[in-house]
């Protein structure tokens, strides 16, 4: 890999030489092994260590089939199906490859005894399959992670209706956390110039998902003067809802878990914060019990933040432990749009708030093409900026995902893989001196 990733530092490599550079029929890829899926059995969730189970392992180049290219990834990041791949829950990720498996011998590639995750990548396209005319051997590039056959009319209209809609390196193979990855050339678009490498992989997989949960027809189509709830507000996907909600002219109220977080939320422009460890909530009198005197006293509080006004738009995500509160707190005919589930996927509410005041739960899954790429064209643009708050080398892959797992960081988590160091990358440097302290932000903490 070594000629690669020279190649790419060099800066003036032309397509024509990144077209004629040997790819290595081996590269390093974060996998885990499916003989090991059990090897979590009878421990608890919060227990589970994704460093026993993620491993940096040599893995042999895929095929490339029609309409994939193979790109050398500089930089990846860490998502919480990372973590949910590492513990082996809700299912373990192998039954997804065996089922996608069975569909043509071309995925027939993917059903492996190992699974090579990551969801997010910056790179550089090294090939492309016969029919992509878009994307060329040396174009720099991020990766979004939608997967979709498209031989469906179901998903014509929007991707993500596809029956065979996967997210990449989650539910495929030969994902982002690697040296190379394989995606469909529709997974592709331009690498935003003013990131470094590490900077540019960060966004994909949650900005895109909180582009389509909030701003989105599909999702809570928030517009200006709406009052927001956004739970976890500066965390990986909650630090680019509450961005959407201040760019889009949105009442933002962040929930937070302590006052560095709460920083974040201001110096985002966002002017309502509750950290609820302060506040001392607590939604659940036992793991069976709710307790909506809680709901109550957090409603109160949201309207001495807001002057009275009830919340329009819920961004859910951590699930069952907020979701009954979400669901109360909502004004009538306002919306709770729903993904994740981080604290567990079983919620509970009281339907009587939801009904009687005829509120919607809108369910809410990554975005389609065109969502994804808006997302990243206002990346580009410099109006959305990246949280990536630390980043590891790839060998300390399964440490970035424990951090995620016990909640240790702020925004997002990066992943070095070809590039040797942070910084790198930088195409457009008047661009990113403009907008070098939001895109440092989460840095800085």
């Amino acid at each position: 890999m070594q000629q690669v990733r020279d190649a790419i530092l060099a800066g003036d490599t032309t397509p024509e030489d990144f077209a004629n550079i040997d790819i290595p029929d081996h590269y390093r890829g974060v996998t885990v092994h499916k003989d090991e899926q059990e090897m979590f059995a009878g421990v608890a969730t919060k227990d589970k260590d994704p460093r026993k189970s993620l491993h940096v392992d040599e893995v042999a180049l895929p095929e490339l089939g029609p309409g994939e290219a193979l790109i050398a990834v500089m930089a990846s990041a860490i998502n919480f199906n990372t973590v949910w791949t590492s513990i082996f829950e809700p299912v373990s990720t192998f039954g997804f490859l065996d089922r996608y498996g069975r569909i043509s011998p071309l995925t027939k590639r993917h059903d492996l005894p190992y699974h090579v995750v990551g969801s997010d990548a910056a790179g550089v396209v090294l090939r492309v399959g016969p029919g992509v005319n878009m994307w060329k051997p040396g174009d720099e590039v991020v990766a979004h992670c939608l997967s979709v056959e498209l031989e469906h009319p179901s998903g014509h209209s929007d991707t993500m209706m596809d029956p065979e809609q996967r997210i990449w390196g989650f539910e495929t193979n030969f994902g982002g956390l690697a040296e190379i990855a394989l995606v469909k050339s529709n997974q592709l678009m331009p690498k935003p110039k003013h990131l470094t490498w590490e900077e540019a992989a960060s966004p994909g997989l949650v900005n895109s998902t909180a582009y389509r949960q909030l701003v989105s027809q599909n999702g809570g189509a928030m517009k200006q003067g709406d009052v927001v709830l956004i739970w976890g507000a500066s965390g990986g996907l909650g630090g680019y809802a509450t961005q959407y909600a201040v760019n889009g002219g949105a009442i933002p109220v962040c929930v937070v878990s302590s006052e560095d977080k709460a920083d974040l939320c201001r110096a985002m422009g966002a002017e309502l914060v509750i950290n609820r460890n302060a506040e001392g909530y607590k939604f659940w009198k036992d793991e069976r019990t709710q307790d909506p005197k809680e709901w109550q006293r957090f409603g109160k509080k949201i309207r001495e933040l807001t002057g009275g006004d009830d919340i329009d738009i819920v961004f859910e995500h951590p699930g069952r432990e907020t979701f009954g509160a979400s669901v109360y707190v909502t004004r009538k005919g306002g919306k709770i749009v729903t993904c994740a589930s981080t604290s567990g996927f079983m919620h509970e509410y009281d339907n009587r708030y939801l009904w009687m005041n005829l509120k919607r739960i809108i369910g809410s899954h990554f975005a389609n093409y065109r969502e994804s790429w808006e997302a990243n064209r206002l990346i580009a643009k410099g109006m959305i900026h990246p949280t990536l708050s630390k980043t590891f080398p790839l060998e300390q892959t399964g440490e970035a995902a424990l951090d995620v797992h016990r909640n240790l960081h702020q925004g997002k988590v990066g992943v070095l893989c070809l590039a040797p160091e942070e910084g790198l990358g930088v195409r457009d440097h008047e661009m990113r001196s403009k907008h070098y302290d939001a895109i440092n932000r989460f840095r800085n903490v």
